[in-house]
């Protein structure tokens, strides 16, 4: 996962802000300092407002227990943490715009500008804030900000940042992952922290106290179809030439709000291009999947650097091998002519999504259509 940013200059010791677009990073950052202010099991020392609003008037009265909060002494003396958790009236939304949210968003930054003692501390987590507002860039004067964001799945090699922070919470569960597991099962659970520890205490249940080591098929059997798993789905129906499925896969996420560019460059872009790069290993030096992931990769080790050059690395530094060893078999069914003009078909795709007007719809389904089409020069098996 990426490294939380931090702004650079000395700020307010007591005032935490953790932001960003990853939920329950955000919540476990916040929740980890809380643990730290408030020793032991002082239940007095944290008061925790829950910042979920309804509604403009609801989040008035959130904001105004919280300007309470901090303004009313510990019963029993000595420090306090308050924590506003999961504020969702900060950004650009009909409640963040309102007047009534607008007059206690002014009211909260007035009390953190006026300062309280040392030992009260406030910290304050939310997955939304409009950056233009005076109150981000009043917080950004007064308190370190911490941000914790997703990590864009539209971007080759997001693979290799997710899969440091999944192996780590595995671990923690005592679980490990055989060759090639922990690739397919980040490719299928994305960058959603929440979703990803999800999937791990399914498959941590799955496997049972006597094995603890998950295999490619475990990982098949017990992972939901998330949304990054449909993403998966989509490519492996491009890559296995069924044209109706990704017809209706890709009409599915559409339907549901999805950005076309960012379905063209999540899916589709880089199973194409495994799958020009898995056919040229094929062609040129004869490298080809056997059903054994560790020789596949051990024969991509065995390359000169030269001829590696150009492919996605994982955080170590070594060849993303398991995306090139799926797309070993699927390449079978393309030749390199198909995939260097399916590879420009997709860039030419990008264009019209960002530089016309047409139907995303249309864009995309004739892109695969022209990939896929099913006529007896593209559909043989090339050897």
């Amino acid at each position: 996962m990426p490294a939380a940013k931090k702004s650079a200059s000395a700020k307010a010791k007591n005032l935490h802000i953790f932001l960003g677009s990853d939920e329950a990073k955000v919540k476990e950052a916040a929740m980890a300092l809380s643990k730290k202010l408030v020793v032991g099991d002082d239940e007095f020392g944290l008061e925790i407002v829950s910042g979920g609003a309804d509604n403009s008037d609801h989040a008035a009265r959130i904001i105004g227990q919280t300007i309470e909060a901090l303004q009313t002494l510990p019963f029993f003396g000595g420090g306090k943490t308050v924590w506003l958790q999961g504020a969702n009236f900060f950004g650009d939304s009909v409640t963040g715009r309102a007047q009534a949210t607008l007059g206690g968003v002014e009211a909260l930054a007035e009390v953190l500008s006026q300062g309280f003692p040392d030992d009260i501390h406030f910290i304050l987590s939310a997955t939304e804030m409009d950056k233009r507002r005076g109150f981000y860039k009043k917080l950004q004067k007064l308190a370190d900000i911490e941000v914790h964001d997703r990590v864009d799945v539209s971007r080759a090699g997001w693979e290799r940042q997710i899969e440091g922070a999944a192996r780590q919470r595995a671990k923690a569960l005592g679980l490990n992952f055989a060759h090639g597991a922990l690739e397919r099962f980040v490719q299928m659970v994305g960058a959603d922290t929440r979703q990803l520890t999800n999937e791990l205490e399914k498959l941590d249940l799955y496997l049972g106290r006597e094995r603890r080591e998950a295999t490619d098929e475990d990982v098949r059997a017990i992972v939901g179809a998330t949304h990054a798993g449909v993403i998966f789905e989509i490519g492996d129906a491009v890559a296995s030439r069924r044209l109706p499925l990704a017809l209706e896969l890709i009409e599915q996420q559409l339907h549901k709000g999805e950005n076309a560019i960012g379905l063209l460059y999540a899916a589709i872009v880089p199973r194409v291009r495994a799958m020009l790069h898995a056919r040229d290993f094929v062609e040129r030096h004869n490298i080809r999947p056997t059903g054994n992931f560790k020789s596949y990769e051990n024969a991509l080790n065995q390359l000169p650097d030269s001829e590696t050059a150009h492919l996605p690395r994982k955080k170590d530094g070594n060849i993303s091998c398991y995306p090139l060893f799926l797309a070993g078999d699927a390449c079978r069914r393309f030749s390199v002519a198909q995939l260097l003009a399916a590879h420009d078909a997709c860039l030419e795709a990008g264009l019209r999504l960002v530089t016309t007007a047409l139907d995303p719809r249309l864009v995309l389904s004739q892109l695969v259509t022209k990939i896929l089409a099913d006529d007896k020069a593209q559909s043989r098996r090339v050897a």
